[in-house]
């Protein structure tokens, strides 16, 4: 269970590249998902710890979709998926002339977006295996990448997010939504990994060439910070 954990936070994307007009991914996905005989995984508990768990990021949900500012035909990349909740809100969100690559590195979640969005008759969605050293995305095929409780467990975060940034297109916006380190403050055990925060973010991102847009506040967080980026 805690590997499982582990790589449902944890997508490790490297540099690609090819053509722009490359074909839109394939579904990557086997009918039954890939767990080892050891772990025994309920989804429903799973359901619970990385949304409802999730607090701030499951209960202002419809404020952060807000603050994306999607619109119809919109294509974006969910990086990090874990059990879908946003991927969904994407889906709808960007309607049947948009898509959603919903991408992680753990096929147990890519198997449970796949059933939610057909059991809510959303076809928009291509669950995307991700995998070390392949980011499984054509360049510059989104308009909009984003990346929430997932950015901080980066091991390689330049080489990451300058694939990131090979998959959108020109003036293409990055999204990250992640837990904050203010200083002096307390942070809750669970966090205690996490060793920057907002600030660091946006120093990292500007080395490698995005371009800070105008800055987000969002109801409901506080703990998190909510960060839109651009491609030049």
């Amino acid at each position: 269970m805690r590997r499982v954990q582990y790589l449902a936070a944890t997508l490790l994307l490297a540099a690609c590249s090819g053509p722009a007009e490359q074909e839109p991914v394939e579904n990557t996905l086997s009918a039954d998902p890939v767990v080892a005989e050891d772990e025994e995984v309920n989804l429903d508990i799973w359901l619970e710890r990385l949304e409802v768990g999730s607090r701030e990021l499951y209960s202002a949900r419809d404020e952060v979709l807000a603050s994306v500012d999607l619109a119809e035909g919109d294509i974006v990349a969910d990086i990090g998926a874990g059990t879908g909740l946003y991927s969904l809100l994407f889906a709808d969100a960007v309607g049947s002339s948009g898509h959603v690559y919903a991408v992680d590195i753990e096929p147990l979640f890519l198997d449970l977006i796949n059933r939610r969005a057909e059991d809510l008759g959303l076809y928009n969605i291509t669950a995307v295996l991700g995998r070390q050293n392949d980011v499984s995305l054509p360049v510059q095929s989104v308009d909009v990448v984003f990346v929430a409780d997932t950015y901080h467990y980066f091991e390689n975060r330049e080489e990451i997010m300058r694939t990131v940034m090979n998959a959108l297109k020109p003036g293409g916006s990055l999204i990250i939504v992640d837990y904050d380190i203010i200083p002096d403050a307390v942070r809750p055990q669970d966090k205690s990994h996490i060793r920057f925060g907002k600030a660091g973010v946006i120093a990292e991102l500007e080395y490698i060439g995005f371009e800070i847009g105008t800055d987000v506040t969002v109801e409901g967080l506080s703990e998190n910070y909510f960060v839109r980026f651009r491609k030049r």
